[in-house]
């Protein structure tokens, strides 16, 4: 009887523990974080111009320069960390039901740093084609952006000598944009220094862009909107 007793505590105890941390767990089983813009998705009752989909560039983006956004009719869908595969699984809450006019996809640098895990860059431009698709049957423009340069990732020294990596992946998304007629915006020429990353002048960490490098992209991805 008395061990029956001690096994009846260890089950109570093992209740209350997943008790408390349920609400944690489900939280951690938001993969693709469909909660970070559930509530302000709510609050569209305007159909934007376009969606910028992406990772923290994007993000921080629509930090450095609201302006730009509010001003154009335009919103931000960048979540920092993210891959092209987060990005897909929330494509549609994201960005289809937001009925844009374009979407605007700039995605690729994360999985390149492998936050994800491994993944081929033939892989990585099979999401964005999927998004692609995902956008035409819904009636939305698609618009490819290249993936910014970058000659290392902070957060992850053991990817040696991603710029390469980089160069030809923006190769395949071009060659698959001019092959779909779909604008490609080529944000890497303008910006890249010669050893094919991000110079400080424009991102002090290498891979995010300060205010001013924002402003040179503003004028090129608008060409493409306009």
């Amino acid at each position: 009887m008395q061990k029956l007793h001690i096994n009846m505590k260890n089950i109570r105890i093992s209740i209350v523990a997943i008790a408390i941390l349920f609400p944690f767990l489900c939280q951690a089983q938001d993969w693709a974080n469909f909660g970070r813009f559930a509530e302000q998705n709510k609050q569209v009752t305007v159909s934007p111009k376009a969606v910028f989909m992406g990772d923290s560039i994007t993000e921080g983006w629509a930090k450095e320069d609201p302006a730009f956004f509010t001003d154009h009719n335009f919103i931000g869908r960048g979540i920092s960390g993210q891959t092209t595969s987060h990005m897909l699984v929330r494509f549609r809450r994201d960005v289809i039901d937001l009925d844009p006019k374009y979407v605007v996809i700039l995605a690729g640098t994360n999985d390149i740093a492998r936050n994800n895990g491994d993944i081929s860059l033939e892989n990585a431009l099979g999401n964005i084609i999927s998004m692609c698709q995902l956008a035409k049957a819904n009636k939305i423009r698609p618009i490819l952006c290249a993936v910014l340069p970058a000659a290392g990732f902070y957060w992850r020294p053991e990817v040696k000598e991603p710029a390469g990596d980089i160069i030809r992946l923006n190769e395949m998304i071009k060659e698959y944009a001019e092959a779909e007629k779909i604008p490609f915006v080529d944000f890497h020429t303008p910006l890249k220094d010669e050893s094919n990353g991000l110079p400080k002048i424009h991102a002090a960490d290498g891979v995010h862009p300060n205010l001013q490098c924002y402003r040179i992209m503003e004028d090129i991805v608008l060409e493409y909107i306009r």
